[in-house]
């Protein structure tokens, strides 16, 4: 049986798990779904068409799946999707999707939201991200798996996040940033690659290097991106992270990207 504290306020339509703990002062909405173990310290409020998944922990004055900040937002049956096992302290913002979007907001599993973040409506974000204290992420951006963006930094709405990438602290990031890069600053530009995150994740010294090479022949300064894009292509294609890469700057984007202050921004 969930244990729920007298204080708090759990619709009876709400779908709760076992094991699942409810703190003082919670407010529970009759459409939320919480998997087994879910914990909610107290002061939590999580409505609207939500589902927690299993394992995840939520800390005092977090607040999900209320309706987004979108003047166009007209009350449809959005949702909002947490994956298990997933870490949300205290005053973390988390809204449901609209119907300019993908109806749905989601967050992955094992991911770690640190105090005060918000994420806004229809952002899609992988697994094992984090976001550091303040972190701010308008509508529609999408975040790649282990993807780190440092505190107090902004990504501006349908800004992509490419996987296992790091956005510096107190950024403002306008720009797609690509898979494994390093962006910093205001407004943020490609600085590198993120080395230290590629060696935690225990890639190859080998594909490291052939990733580092690709990069530099991408952002170099003779020609165009479609002319490096084709080089790279040729040349680095067997390469796991430098594919991932090129696929990702290929693929369709309301954005620019991220680049080096040598490099020109690129248009589409």
């Amino acid at each position: 049986m969930p244990n729920i504290h007298v204080t708090a306020q759990v619709d009876p339509g709400a779908k709760l798990g076992t094991d699942v703990e409810i703190g003082p002062f919670c407010v529970v909405g009759p459409d939320v779904e919480l998997g087994d173990d879910v914990v909610l310290h107290a002061h939590v409020v999580v409505d609207g068409r939500t589902t927690v998944g299993a394992g995840c922990e939520i800390f005092p004055f977090a607040s999900l799946g209320l309706a987004p900040q979108d003047i166009k937002y007209a009350d449809e049956p959005s949702a909002l999707t947490v994956g298990p096992n997933t870490l949300i302290r205290e005053h973390v913002t988390v809204h449901r999707g609209t119907k300019s979007g993908h109806m749905e907001t989601q967050v992955g599993a094992n991911c770690f939201l640190m105090i005060g973040a918000h994420i806004a409506h229809d952002c899609q974000i992988g697994d094992n991200v984090t976001l550091v204290n303040g972190v701010t992420l308008g509508g529609h951006v999408s975040v790649g798996d282990g993807a780190i963006i440092g505190g107090l930094s902004a990504v501006h709405q349908f800004v992509r996040i490419g996987a296992c990438s790091f956005v510096g602290g107190m950024s403002g990031v306008a720009a797609d940033l690509i898979p494994y890069g390093m962006a910093l600053g205001n407004r943020a530009n490609l600085n590198g690659l993120n080395i230290v995150g590629l060696k935690r994740k225990g890639f190859h010294r080998e594909q490291i290097h052939e990733l580092r090479k690709a990069y530099r022949m991408l952002f170099a300064t003779e020609g165009t991106l479609k002319e490096r894009l084709e080089d790279v292509e040729s040349m680095f294609s067997a390469n796991p992270l430098a594919k991932e890469i090129i696929d990702f700057i290929k693929s369709d984007s309301d954005r620019s990207f991220c680049v080096p202050n040598n490099v020109a921004t690129p248009s589409r």
